[in-house]
């Protein structure tokens, strides 16, 4: 089997460069998404707590009556020194 390898190897041009190229590529790739999933679940948390947080405010600027920094009721300001 491992005679029959070298062969098909030799007839296709592949050889030990391109075999441990596509090796280091394929494990980069498995290694860097699994540290992406990773570190996105240990910073959901983190990011799910400011939303809910802000919209908190929010809310309880808009129940309260006064004007939030991004209240819908809230209307546009105006900039110094406009006509």
């Amino acid at each position: 089997m491992a005679e029959e390898n070298r062969q098909l190897a030799a007839q296709y041009g592949l050889d030990a460069k391109w075999d441990a190229c596509l090796d280091l590529s394929l494990r980069r790739f498995v290694y860097s998404t699994a540290a992406g999933a990773f570190g996105g679940l240990l910073l959901f948390p983190f990011g799910a707590g400011i939303g809910l947080g802000s919209a908190y405010t929010e809310c309880s600027y808009i129940f309260e009556g006064s004007a939030g920094k991004e209240s819908p009721s809230s209307p546009p300001r105006e900039k110094e020194g406009s006509p």
